[in-house]
């Protein structure tokens, strides 16, 4: 995988080489996996690696009858996963869908717009990954990559922004009132954490 195959075209790669601040590039470099959570983490001590399997597969089973019952009814889900980069979005996905049908739990982890989705209405990009009936989208990032990261890469101009996030209410109230069930997760990590 090169560079411009990353999202961004490696630009946040970039960043973290060239202009991120020395302090960040040494925090980053010396952390390790092991590093003690940081002091909001809401636990006191990391779990347990054999309890934290004996949890992940009783939770694995009930997203196991959630697939069934999303199925079964025709309910339409779309989860969203935000947070900075290296926040775990990739891997809490993963686990999510570990057991999971993937003609039923499907992720949508779009690149950066192509010339054509850039002269189109920001959301309609969005649109045509929204569920069927008996399916459930898991988008890595999502509509909110507009609000956020490409405002810090210069994606977007301010009055893009600005629009974004006057029709983001009415597009999600939208969706809800047509019987979308969405829920939304943002993840972080704290300064100490890897």
């Amino acid at each position: 995988m090169t560079k411009t195959d990353l999202p961004f075209g490696g630009q946040i790669s970039r960043y973290y080489e060239k202009d991120a601040p020395e302090e960040v590039r040494k925090a980053i470099a010396g952390a390790s996996k092991d590093d003690i959570l940081g002091e909001n983490y809401p636990y006191p001590e990391r779990m347990p690696g054999r309890l934290y399997e004996k949890e992940l597969y009783k939770l694995q089973i009930e997203l196991a009858k959630f697939q069934t019952h999303v199925q079964r009814h025709g309910t339409r889900v779309v989860v969203l996963f935000e947070g900075r980069d290296a926040a775990g979005k990739g891997g809490t996905i993963k686990r999510f869908r570990e057991n999971m049908n993937p003609r039923v739990a499907r992720v949508v982890a779009l690149p950066a717009p192509n010339e054509r989705e850039k002269s189109q209405f920001y959301l309609q990009r969005y649109m045509s990954h929204l569920p069927a009936a008996g399916e459930i989208a898991l988008f890595d990032r999502s509509w909110y990559n507009r609000g956020v990261v490409e405002k810090v890469f210069g994606f977007c101009s301010p009055e893009e922004r600005a629009r974004f996030f006057r029709l983001c209410p009415g597009f999600e109230t939208a969706m809800i009132e047509d019987g979308i069930h969405l829920v939304k997760f943002w993840l972080t990590v704290s300064r100490p954490e890897p």
